[in-house]
């Protein structure tokens, strides 16, 4: 998703976006760490979706 996306919606929205963020993040970690390699663009791809999803959390609060 856009930043302009995040920014429209509300902040319990986003505090729900950003478990299904996390979640993600750790399981392309456990899948990672069991041998399964998944795609390495995923990894930063979640990140910078984690950051840019604080950022905008932050900028509400």
């Amino acid at each position: 998703m856009s930043t302009k996306d995040y920014r429209s919606k509300t902040v319990d929205e986003l505090a729900k976006t950003l478990q299904e963020l996390l979640k993600e993040r750790f399981t392309l970690r456990m899948q990672r760490g069991a041998g399964l390699n998944p795609k390495p663009h995923l990894f930063a791809i979640n990140k910078k979706n984690i950051a840019r999803l604080k950022t905008v959390i932050r900028e509400k609060k």
